[in-house]
């Protein structure tokens, strides 16, 4: 039996740059598969099997399925949420850098070759570069930012440094699924 396609009138689907696509059309496994994806990935050899044998489709059809949300801007993802204190990283920051357009690219590549460096965006502000770094002590953090601020040649005045103080982590998860006029899901 097949499922009709649910549209979503209006929708706008956001990538980083600006909207990607409106009406977008998924049908009911497609939610499904984005609900699951929401959940924790099981730890076993083959997690996706496991997801679809919940889900009641073969784990290639899935992954197919899966790829074309990603190609449609739905999915941006599947990676892991680590918690960094738990793996020896006790200090961590976001950094916003003035930096000039015709250094931007230089500035990216040297943030870029810390392995502490994750997030690293560009965006059109006055603090035209964000990056967060997370370090096992505040001194190599602190090693780390001024070792980018001298490589780059970045004055005081064009760093915002905004140190953790305390973590939150946010867990946001959306129901995908749909209900029928009478109701049922």
């Amino acid at each position: 039996m097949a499922i009709p396609p649910v549209k979503i009138p209006g929708a706008r689907i956001f990538r980083r740059g600006g909207p990607i696509q409106t009406d977008v059309q998924v049908d009911q496994i497609d939610l499904l598969i984005l609900d699951a994806l929401q959940e924790d990935l099981p730890l076993v050899p083959r997690p996706f099997e496991m997801i679809a044998d919940r889900i009641g489709i073969s784990s290639a059809d899935l992954l197919r399925r899966t790829e074309r949300l990603r190609e449609m801007g739905i999915v941006r993802g599947i990676t892991p949420v680590l918690e960094s204190r738990s793996l020896g990283l006790h200090a961590g920051t976001l950094v916003g850098l003035h930096v000039p357009d015709d250094k931007a690219e230089e500035t990216i590549g040297i943030i870029n070759s810390y392995p502490e460096i994750s997030h690293n965006y560009r965006r059109e502000h006055h603090y035209s570069l964000w990056f967060t770094i997370s370090a096992p002590t505040g001194e190599r953090l602190s090693r780390i930012l001024g070792e980018i601020q001298e490589k780059a040649s970045i004055p005081d005045e064009d760093i915002l440094n905004l140190p953790t103080i305390r973590s939150y982590k946010i867990d946001v998860r959306f129901d995908c699924r749909t209900e029928d006029a009478d109701g049922s899901e």
